[in-house]
């Protein structure tokens, strides 16, 4: 973490400052400040009322939420975050972001912030002398969106608009190296690892994986910081970036695959065997991980939009399942060395808060390993040709499977499942009112 007070010092050309939090939907919620203020707001933190976390995804309250007119719509304390500032290099003028997070007046975590839910499951970790080891992969896409229709932006290299998928394309890449060039900086700037980068199978369709690291939190700061700067800096190259689960009917949609180890005290991987199949502990975990899928599939897809994306052989899982390195199973143990033998979960979209994301996973594993469970034997072959149990196809199958859960409240606070299911079941309630256009165009800017 950087020091507030004196990065503003350091960086006296930062006219304004936000100060944001993540509400459950994953879109920060905040303020404008000025500069001169700032060192306010580092001391005292800043105020708004609790139901602020609690929006649903076009920012309005839910109806008949406890947070609301029955409480007196009160406020909460937000306090920065471990980050510190980081700069906002998407915008025109020189800005810079603290991240922040809501406490009530007496200084307990609210517990409908989502990123206090990450913290509380890290703290179970720890109490054991455990640490998860954390790399995400982000999935996008870049579209033009000033027609009727989407379709990929016009390259700025070439000027030409190639309207087909290029998976591992060099070329695709190139003919967005301004825009990946800066985005590359930006992360630097913004202190986010920013990995390698390719196209994938979707049209206008790219991937840059975040390094892994020891500090969970950090992860999912990244992931969220990540996903405001592609939209951002994207509009500044004049075309729209994405995170949607699925923009286009005939293409592949995006995901947010999440990998994970972890470490005992001594920094020693608790996964690893020291051969391919790993250790009793990552078994235990598939299985945490298995037995929560059902319900907990609401958080890996949260919206209406998600659906689209989850169906048979369209690179996204649909059964219950895992393997040892397959692709087409939910849950994949990659091969190379036994010292990163880790597990990869690939059911979310990237339309997902990633700190409900990291919390669920991270929290469903760790039942798993404090159970001792075990999973059914590995699959092999085509997942999608198999009979698997399956995750929910809908949302509102979704919304039933978490809210009946009896496993999701031992992983996420009960003011947050109630407050998520809340926004959920008013999004499907409005969202049945708009036509599939309408529906994209709040999806293409907010997820």
């Amino acid at each position: 973490m950087n020091d507030p007070k004196s990065w503003l010092r350091k960086n006296p050309q930062v006219r304004t400052i936000r100060v944001a939090a993540s509400d459950l939907n994953g879109q920060p919620r905040g303020k404008r400040v000025p500069a001169r203020f700032a060192d306010k707001v580092v001391e005292d933190g800043t105020r708004f009322p609790l139901s602020v976390m609690n929006l649903d995804i076009w920012g309005e309250d839910i109806d008949d939420s406890p947070l609301v007119f029955e409480s007196g719509d009160r406020d909460g304390v937000l306090r920065p975050t471990e980050r510190g500032f980081v700069p906002m290099p998407w915008l025109e003028a020189p800005t810079a972001l603290l991240p922040i997070w809501m406490y009530h007046e007496d200084g307990r975590p609210f517990e409908g912030d989502p990123r206090h839910a990450l913290a509380q499951v890290l703290k179970r970790y720890k109490a054991r002398g455990l640490t998860p080891m954390v790399a995400i992969e982000l999935e996008f896409f870049l579209i033009d969106d000033s027609g009727k229709s989407l379709q990929v932006p016009v390259s700025p290299r070439s000027g030409k608009r190639r309207k087909a998928a290029e998976v591992l394309s060099i070329r695709a890449l190139d003919a967005f190296d301004i825009f990946f060039t800066d985005l590359y900086d930006a992360c630097e700037d913004m202190d986010i690892p920013a990995d390698q980068a390719i196209s994938e199978a979707g049209l206008g369709q790219f991937e840059i994986n975040l390094m892994h690291q020891a500090d969970a939190l950090h992860a999912a700061d990244d992931a969220w910081l990540f996903k405001m700067l592609v939209r951002g800096l994207a509009r500044r190259h004049g075309f729209a970036a994405s995170f949607m689960a699925k923009p286009y009917e005939d293409y592949a949609g995006s995901g947010m695959h999440v990998h994970f180890s972890v470490l005992d005290e001594d920094g020693n991987n608790i996964f690893d065997d020291g051969g391919p199949r790993g250790t009793d502990t990552l078994r235990h975990a598939v299985a945490g991980l298995m037995n929560a899928m059902h319900d907990s599939t609401l958080i890996f897809a949260p919206h209406l939009n998600s659906y689209d994306r989850l169906v048979p052989e369209n690179h996204a899982p649909c059964g219950i399942s895992w393997a040892y390195e397959n692709r087409t199973s939910a849950i994949r143990i990659p091969g190379g060395s036994p010292k990163g033998r880790r597990i990869e979960h690939r059911v979310a979209g990237g339309d997902v808060n990633p700190y409900l994301l990291l919390a669920t996973l991270l929290g469903a594993a760790l039942t798993g390993i404090e159970d001792g469970s075990e999973p059914p034997a590995p699959i092999t072959g085509n997942a999608y040709a198999q009979d698997l149990p399956l995750i929910p196809g809908s949302w509102e199958a979704a919304m039933d499977a978490f809210e009946t859960s009896a496993l999701m409240p031992r992983i996420l606070p009960a003011g947050l499942i109630r407050n998520l299911l809340a926004t959920k079941r008013q999004e499907l309630h409005y969202m049945s009112e708009l036509s599939p256009s309408e529906q994209v165009e709040i999806y293409l800017d907010t997820v």
